[in-house]
């Protein structure tokens, strides 16, 4: 039997033998771990759920990798490149690629009676993946794309809002090139994403358009647009794309992640990772404090038994382990209480999203959720391992107790 453990189990369960001083300290100390824990699982499932949201927009538009020509800069008015079916099968003979789809863009005026305002027109084919758009779409119906041109497009609601147009409303575009020409559209749905930077600019249309105001034949698009099953490994497949393309095309393809294409957006998401790192540090800093002065109380109350077990024997080594396996069942006890709580906030914001956000600053309307498993046993185990390891130095105070007084003190 271990007999340490014996000990700290009958104390623990003991709940008339502690002074009434000690109870409010031991309270505090596993208030503190509850409160650093569940912290920790609220702002790593925050950053996480912030993350995913805004990542997920900006890959809306644009998808993980983008395929373009060596000689387009980076406005929209691209030059083109050949897309054959045997290009496209070549790049879905990569397993990490799920979607690869062809795209053009071209900038415009949309102009109205009483406005005007500046576009990007981005042309899709029929083939092209819109659930990105259907999950957003607000008032009408998704955009088709059949066998014959359509002039049918999906613009936005802050572009709807600043030039007045209703679903339904056909509207002019001007495209200035050598001359300037026009196209008339006709708007069959409209969405909203959120993200401003995009929504401002964007309309979807029949990429078709563009092709013939480019001058371009039915192969010829601004580029391609992949998607890949894991974003971490976005740059990893990102190059092995570039090598497989140019080695059979004698190097005419430029390939780009996403994060290339929107680093400023990228580089304020790896900051957060920063700022969740901190709180990490101040939450296990509180609870490792908390549970220090937890432990003093209760090394205080239990003088009187720390000088008997020195008497009978008892080495400072086995009555310090006796301590910590006390210590670790209130860390434990914390540790529970942090979870609960932490959860029970989780799921009521994650389905009543009582906490918002301002859609003009974080993209998105109310604070996202994103519960991952292994991240919470993770913290769960950094959390009682870094306490019990704060624990050991004041444990030291037991050897420094004197069996004599001790069994005399009050």
């Amino acid at each position: 039997m271990n007999v340490e453990f014996f000990i700290a189990k009958r104390i623990h369960s003991d709940k008339k033998g502690g002074k009434q001083i000690s109870r409010p300290g031991i309270r505090i100390a596993v208030a503190g771990i509850a409160l650093g824990l569940a912290v920790m699982i609220l702002a790593v499932a925050i950053v996480i759920g912030f993350k995913q949201e805004i990542r997920g927009k900006v890959i809306g538009f644009g998808s993980h990798i983008r395929i373009s020509s060596f000689e387009s800069n980076y406005s929209y008015e691209t030059q083109p490149i050949v897309v054959t079916d045997e290009l496209i099968n070549e790049i879905m003979k990569n397993p990490e690629v799920v979607r690869a789809e062809r795209f053009a863009t071209k900038p415009g005026i949309i102009k109205t009676d009483t406005d005007f305002l500046g576009v990007i027109l981005k042309g899709i084919d029929k083939d092209y993946d819109l659930s990105f758009f259907e999950k957003n779409l607000i008032e009408g119906k998704m955009l088709t794309i059949p066998d014959t041109l359509t002039n049918d497009v999906l613009i936005s609601e802050n572009i709807a809002n600043k030039l007045h147009l209703s679903l339904g409303d056909g509207f002019l575009t001007y495209f200035v090139q050598e001359n300037v020409r026009m196209r008339k559209f006709n708007i069959v749905g409209i969405y909203q994403t959120n993200f401003t930077e995009y929504d401002e600019i964007f309309l979807l249309a029949d990429m078709r358009h563009i092709q013939r105001l480019n001058n371009w034949d039915s192969l010829q698009v601004s580029g391609i647009e992949i998607l890949v099953k894991d974003y971490n490994r976005v740059d990893e497949i990102a190059e092995d794309i570039f090598y497989d393309l140019n080695d059979e095309q004698a190097g005419s393809f430029y390939v780009e992640t996403i994060r290339d294409l929107n680093p400023q957006i990228f580089n304020w998401l790896d900051l957060l990772d920063m700022n969740v790192w901190i709180i990490l540090g101040l939450m296990l800093a509180v609870s490792g404090f908390t549970m220090i002065s937890g432990l003093l109380i209760l090394i205080l109350e239990r003088t009187n038994m720390i000088g008997i077990l020195k008497a009978l024997g008892a080495k400072d080594f086995s009555i310090r382990k006796v301590f910590l396996y006390l210590s670790s069942f209130l860390v434990l006890r914390g540790m529970l209480y942090g979870n609960i709580i932490a959860l029970v906030i989780c799921f009521i914001q994650y389905y009543f999203h009582v906490f918002t956000l301002d859609l003009t600053i974080y993209y998105i309307d109310t604070v996202p959720i994103h519960l991952n498993v292994l991240y919470i046993i993770l913290l769960n185990i950094m959390t009682l391992l870094i306490s019990m390891l704060i624990l050991i130095l004041p444990s030291y105070l037991i050897a420094r107790i004197n069996p004599a007084r001790s069994i005399r003190f009050e």
